[in-house]
């Protein structure tokens, strides 16, 4: 473990404790035994011979052991793309299933626990057939197989007990078989993880006898679904990765206890799964390193393990927090009096809560939180991007330990030396010599730092500045390595800074490499881009011919600020260049910085001024954005019938929805094992409940009587209460809006009180927001941010002594809503947060629900804060970066917008006297607009008359996607598709769709109208490459040579194709005396060496256009 690592609150004692692995050492497992020396050879780095091959297949020869498929996606496409170190990235949903023990009929072949016992004769040309890789660019060595078959078979108690149900089914008399793989374990897992046969499995002949544990897992003969191993079970991941546990051993299951320490009186008395993994991941030196050795399936074990804790708690959110029901405190007297006394009649379902972290809800929180500090502080002036360097000292010291790592084979290494120094930069930048220090330890100390480098020119002297706030966030790029987004907030004393005050903090251009050759090497290093353009137009940033980055920059002899708000940093054309990958580049290619912290942290570090831009929120949308991500449905079986017919069923539970499933790789399953934090904000940010009297939410289980839901002590009181109840007690406390009371009181949760702060820690407050429909909750919020010291409802809506029957009432009397103040005031307070699309759907949601006396004075002070994307969004449609757009232009393409918003309410513009209509071309009046209402297919007299209902139905379907009346979700447009419109990609995807659209292709290949009616449209060229070359593996093609006679390779052999080389075919041959053998034809030249004849042949081939009717397109 690295100092920095040691638990906070042993920071100031000599011997640190750590927590990271053993949680202070209550966390104690048994170490993993050492790996036989056949697999100890077969992991070692740079070695020759089988190591060379087995290293870079290791994933490949781990399946074709493992007793349990896994369920999750592997992105191939990741390593693909663009070169660079190999990166493991799983997609979707991620479980473990096992199979039947034999195979469903003689003609399916076995395939994983199968292999252990059917066909065992053939069994290692079984298992190099039964696995496939996509990313294997060589063979699997035969005898590599046969070495990890005879090491498994004699050590690996899982082998052993599917090996004695092969001996069963050897008597032929005995037909009816099981397995039982049990859960229970007798011994204590603090000391033993090898369990004996007997305690892993049990065979069952015939009739199932005893009694079973309800997660032991029952393998079935034959004729039996897939079925799904719980994350609990001891077998879980040594069934999936035997070459990682060897023997068998045993990795998480519950009920191991923690070590008892002297004083702990934690509640806890079990290692949770998390810790659990972050503890086995760890390289100890009592225990092997075969995990740590494993390269690539070391990857895939990390993301298993995360993606295996993630499911472990949605499984709980399921079975749990569906027994929980919320109701509105008055409804549950409301429904006492109505008669209904239990829970089972009153309420809704928990959703997934912002508590998960991750979860849709979680990212809006934290997005809303960062925006409250920003309304507080003012805008961030400080942008940062930190990125992982891998080859940090302190990374390579680490692989150091095990000769030949890479830092590609260590993502936990990489991780957590990241995350040391993450923190770091913040303390510098919040204590010590970056730009200045919080506004939290301002409070405590007074002490100005001032700060220069002794060996820094003086160019690079800082300005002393005082920092107000921090946010950051992290995120993971597509190849793994981890960064930070980080916004900086300056004291008010220091904002809006000269120009060349900013010239003091970020550069753009290169250090002179005599008077500074430590800042010179390091830009070079880590802060030139490209190159790109004309001297590499293959660089990734290249699109349509141009950089993405729009690089390079132009030479500017001053920093300014352009008519965006936007920096331009001075670039002078001072002659320092470098040289990078054989090209000279200037100061046009560089991406600004901060000369003091790059040099210290040698790694690539982006700063970038930002205080003046209008779009601030889009970088907070930007720093806050979801992950890759895809939409996966978590089903029961029974949910699953349900959905039957391609029509969902109106379910209460956001769990048993759609559930967003992200990509997740290596370095960030590491992240989320060690519960490293993925966002960070100083200050703290204490969001604000509100409600309207007896209307606040009561949490409650299933099936419990309300009266005693009722009667529980201080049910009625709430965060919001309370604030009225510390106004009543404590006259100091009157003096603070409900908002900015979290500054100087705390909310103790558990008591249900508030109590004065003590120390200098900073918070704010943030009051959730209500939509302007809300009715009086959205008053009663208005209110919530004037009013002081208020102790009762009573007192909110009391306005000069007078008492108002409603908070919207009492709104008026303190002016809020006059002159259309309230919507003026709504629009203003949402552009701090909401984008673009949304502040225009607000303001339309005001037009049409709420009394706007003056239409044309609202859009006129808001049409800016409505437009603020407008331009940037006809860039992009009209790829050109430098168009700029008049106001005339920007409000009439706005004004477009509102329009269509409008039209789905019913109304229009013309409806609003006073806001312009768009601007219209002087063609257009010459126009006469019509509209398609008549779908001309459906005229036609063909068919049935069930055809034509279903010609219909899809003719309304097309025409609902092309009107735009699709839900919408999180302002992205979600489509369901009907269920005869899919096609299930059952166990192998490419399989399901050639033989949907090609079907008895090894019969018809030769029509060619049969295959001129077909086509498989694919989005990329790699997905077509796989496509024809699993096409290819279907057709036979015939050899027109003898090359090799006795291996059946004469004129007329008919083979299939197995797999397309650069300069050699795999096949497979069907005819003659030699089928089913593998044989490799190399490249043959057909022009002969030593030619006799006169002349030259020459091939030419002709292409014409032809009509084509494709029929089936897929």
């Amino acid at each position: 473990m690295w100092h920095g690592e040691r638990s906070t609150n042993t920071r100031n004692i000599t011997v640190p404790k750590f927590g990271l692995c053993c949680k202070e050492g209550k966390i104690k497992l048994p170490p993993l035994k050492q790996a036989l020396l056949y697999l100890r050879q077969l992991l070692r780095y740079n070695e020759r011979g089988e190591s060379s091959n087995f290293r870079p297949n290791i994933r490949l020869y781990n399946s074709m052991f493992a007793f349990t498929s896994m369920g999750g996606k592997v992105d191939y496409e990741i390593n693909k793309q663009t070169p660079g170190p190999y990166v493991f990235r799983l997609n979707g949903q991620n479980y473990h299933q096992i199979g039947t023990l034999l195979p469903k009929d003689d003609v399916m072949k076995p395939k994983f626990a199968q292999l252990h016992i059917h066909d065992t004769e053939n069994e290692v040309r079984n298992r190099i057939t039964a696995s496939t890789s996509m990313e294997s660019k060589t063979k699997p060595d035969e005898n590599i197989v046969i070495g990890l078959l005879e090491m498994l078979d004699e050590h690996n108690v899982l082998v052993k007990s599917f090996r004695m149900a092969r001996d069963r089914f050897e008597n032929r008399d005995i037909k009816d078989v099981r397995l039982r793989l049990i859960n229970k374990r007798s011994k204590d897992g603090r000391q033993y993880n090898l369990p004996s046969a007997s305690e892993v499995a049990a065979l069952i002949i015939g009739e199932q006898d005893g009694e079973n544990n309800e997660f032991d897992i029952i393998t079935e003969t034959k004729d039996r679904m897939l079925q799904r191993i719980l994350e609990l079970h001891p077998s879980y991941m040594s069934m999936q990765y035997p070459l990682l546990f060897p023997y068998g051993e045993d990795g998480f299951r519950p009920e191991i206890e923690y070590q008892k320490k002297r004083g702990d009186k934690g509640k806890r008395k079990y290692v949770t799964m998390l810790e659990f993994y972050a503890y086995r991941i760890q390289q100890c030196l009592n225990q092997a390193t075969t995990l740590q050795m494993s390269g690539r399936l070391f990857l895939q074990f990390l993301v298993d393990a995360a993606t295996c804790i993630e499911q472990w708690r949605l499984n709980w959110y399921r079975t749990n927090q569906g027994k929980l029901r919320t109701e509105l405190y008055r409804g549950l007297h409301d429904a006492i009096e109505n008669g209904d006394t239990r829970t089972e009649q009153v309420g809704q379902r928990i959703i997934l809560p912002s508590t998960y972290n991750g979860s849709p809800r979680n990212k809006q929180q934290n997005y809303q939180d960062a925006m409250a500090i920003c309304r507080w502080a003012g805008y961030p002036d400080l942008f940062i991007t930190f990125t992982c360097n891998p080859k940090w000292p302190e990374i390579q010291d680490m692989l150091d330990l095990i000769p030949g790592q890479k830092p590609e084979d260590r993502p936990d290494i990489v991780a957590r030396v990241f995350m040391l120094k993450l923190k770091e930069l913040m303390n510098d930048i919040k204590n010590e010599k970056c730009f200045g220090q919080t506004i939290a330890s301002k409070f405590t100390n007074q002490l100005q730092l001032y700060y220069c480098l002794d060996d820094c020119p003086k160019s690079f002297l800082l300005i002393f500045l005082y920092l107000h706030a921090v946010v950051y966030t992290i995120e993971f790029q597509k190849r793994g390595l981890p960064h930070a987004h980080i916004l900086v907030f300056l004291h008010p004393d220091d904002k809006d800074p000269s120009p060349s005050q900013i010239d003091k903090i970020i550069s753009a251009e290169i250090p002179d490499k005599n008077s500074d050759p430590d800042g010179y090497e390091a830009v070079q290093n880590y802060m030139i881009h490209g190159p790109c353009g004309q001297a590499h137009p293959k660089s990734p940033c290249m699109v349509d011919k141009s950089c993405a980055k729009h690089f390079p920059k132009s030479f500017c002899t001053e920093t300014t600020i352009d008519e965006d708000n936007y920096p331009v940093y001075r670039r002078r054309d001072d002659g320092n260049t470098v040289d990078k990958n054989g090209v000279k580049l200037d100061n046009r290619f560089v991406v600004p910085y901060n000369r003091n912290i790059l040099v210290k942290y040698q790694a690539h570090i982006n700063v970038e001024w930002c205080n003046r831009s209008r779009s601030i929120k889009y970088l907070f949308k930007y720093i806050h954005k979801g992950e890759d991500r895809t939409t996966v449905l978590i089903e029961t079986e029974e949910q699953q019938r349900e959905t039957r017919g391609g029509k969902l069923t109106n379910r209460d539970d956001e769990i048993k929805r759609y559930l967003d499933a992200r990509y997740i790789s290596g370095c960030e399953a590491a992240w989320r094992i060690f519960q490293f934090p993925l966002q960070y904000r100083e200050p703290a940010v204490e969001k604000l409940q509100f409600h309207l009297e007896n209307e606040h939410v009561v949490v409650f289980p299933d099936s419990m009587d309300l009266d005693k839901i009722i009667s529980r002590p201080n049910i009625e009181k709430t965060m919001f209460t309370e604030w009225m109840t510390a106004n009543q007690l404590h006259e100091e406390a009157r003096s603070l809006t409900y908002a900015q009371f979290p500054t100087k009181w705390t909310w103790h949760a558990k008591e249900k009180e508030w109590r004065k702060r003590r120390g200098g820690k900073k918070t704010i407050g943030r009051i959730y927001y209500a939509q302007p429909t809300s009715g009086e909750k959205y008053y009663l919020r208005m209110l919530l941010n004037t009013v002081k010291g208020c102790r009762s409802y009573e007192e909110i809506r009391t306005v000069d002594g007078v008492v108002h029957p409603t908070y919207k009432s009492a709104c008026y009397a303190l002016g809020l809503l006059n002159d259309d103040k309230e919507g003026d005031n709504c629009i203003k307070e949402a552009s701090h947060w909401a984008s673009a699309p949304q502040m225009r759907q607000l303001f339309c949601t005001i037009l049409l629900f709420c009394e706007v006396t003056d239409p044309a004075k609202l859009w006129q002070t808001n049409w800016e804060l409505l437009s603020e994307d407008i331009q940037r969004r006809q860039r992009r449609i009209l790829n050109f970066q430098a168009l700029e757009l008049n106001s005339l232009q920007i409000k009439s393409l706005l004004l477009a917008e509102i329009e269509h918003l409008l039209a789905k309410g019913g109304k229009s513009l013309k409806d609003f006297p006073g806001i312009p209509l768009p601007d219209s071309s002087i063609l257009w009046k010459n126009f006469e607009e019509y509209r398609l209402t008549e779908n001309m297919r459906l005229n036609s007299s063909e068919g049935s008359p069930e055809e034509k209902a279903k010609t219909a139905e899809f003719a309304n379907w097309i025409l609902n996607i092309g009107d735009g009346t699709t839900a919408t979700i999180d302002d992205e447009d979600w489509v369901s598709i009907p269920e005869d419109l899919i096609l299930n990609k059952g166990d192998d995807p490419k399989a399901s769709i050639v033989n949907n659209t090609y079907p008895e292709l090894h019969n018809k290949y030769t029509d060619r109208t049969y295959l001129e009616e077909r086509a498989i449209l694919c989005p990329r060229n790699e997905t077509v490459d796989q496509i024809n070359t699993y096409i290819m593996s279907q057709i036979p093609v015939m050899l027109m040579r003898n090359i090799n006679q006795s291996a059946g390779l004469c004129n007329g052999t008919r083979l299939t194709i197995t797999q397309l080389g650069k300069r050699f075919i795999e096949g497979q041959v069907i005819t003659g005396t030699n089928i089913g053998g593998k044989v490799y034809i190399p490249r043959i030249i057909m022009s002969p060496s030593d030619s006799k004849w006169p002349f030259i042949l020459f091939v030419q081939t002709h292409s014409k256009e032809e009509k084509m009717h494709t029929e089936w397109i897929r």
